[in-house]
């Protein structure tokens, strides 16, 4: 198994070698629920454990991801003096895995906890009052280890194979809600906003160069996804300029 094929020796692609190729796709959210049950099934799960509402928090992940969820989650309960692992294990662990764990020794000060809170209800605000946007399910402040002094989380109603320019570009605004929010509050601009800001561009470029969305160049393709279902490169089919 490799995800670069393109560095393999043509040799050992040649018919009657490695002639055949099995892509393997990230679950959708049915395979999500499947793989979930397959990695529970030595796992004494309590009466409230919906393996659905984890499926659907986690798009993208994949078996590896979905595996070491219920992994933590049977540590947070065995952590806890459980027999049980309960809903709120796999959430958590779940949070684990997005953004680490909690990290406790990492005391903030009252103006820093008020700037994250307001950036994160700005996140959660503009998700509110926008169409196209998926429902506000968490928002925390309680820093992670790995980097995050804060997230909201959001997860989409159902699953999604198309997305359209409306919410597109409604995800930028939500994406740079929190900047706006520190803005608006407390006349800031601080560095709690840079993944939002990467994030943002690379949407904003995907939307110009790949998907055609812009009125400017219309239809061209500026940039060309290699290996779509491996590593996903973009190559550039233009400069800059």
């Amino acid at each position: 198994a490799t995800n670069r094929p393109e560095i393999l020796d043509k040799a050992l692609l040649r018919p009657g070698r490695f002639d055949r190729r099995v892509i393997v796709d990230r679950p959708d959210l049915k395979g999500r629920i499947d793989i979930l049950k397959v990695h529970s099934k030595g796992v004494k799960l309590g009466d409230d454990v919906n393996l659905e509402e984890i499926a659907k928090s986690t798009p993208g992940a994949v078996g590896a991801d979905l595996a070491n969820i219920v992994n933590e989650a049977a540590l947070r309960a065995v952590k806890h003096g459980r027999e049980f692992v309960m809903q709120e294990d796999l959430r958590e662990a779940v949070e684990v895995i997005i953004a680490g764990k909690e990290k406790k020794d990492r005391i903030l000060s009252p103006m820093e906890k008020r700037v994250v809170a307001f950036h994160e209800v700005g996140h959660a605000l503009v998700a509110a009052l926008l169409d196209k946007t998926d429902p506000v399910h968490k928002i925390t402040i309680v820093p992670r280890t790995m980097g995050a002094l804060g997230y909201t989380m959001q997860l989409p109603e159902e699953e999604k194979y198309l997305v359209s320019k409306e919410e597109l570009t409604s995800q930028i605004m939500v994406i740079l809600g929190g900047r706006s929010a520190e803005e608006e509050v407390f006349n800031l601009v601080s560095t709690g906003a840079s993944n939002d800001i990467e994030r943002a561009t690379q949407t904003a470029r995907s939307m110009v160069t790949i998907y055609g969305m812009t009125d400017k160049f219309d239809m061209m393709a500026l940039e060309s996804v290699q290996n779509r279902y491996l590593d996903g490169r973009a190559v550039r089919e233009c400069s800059d300029d």
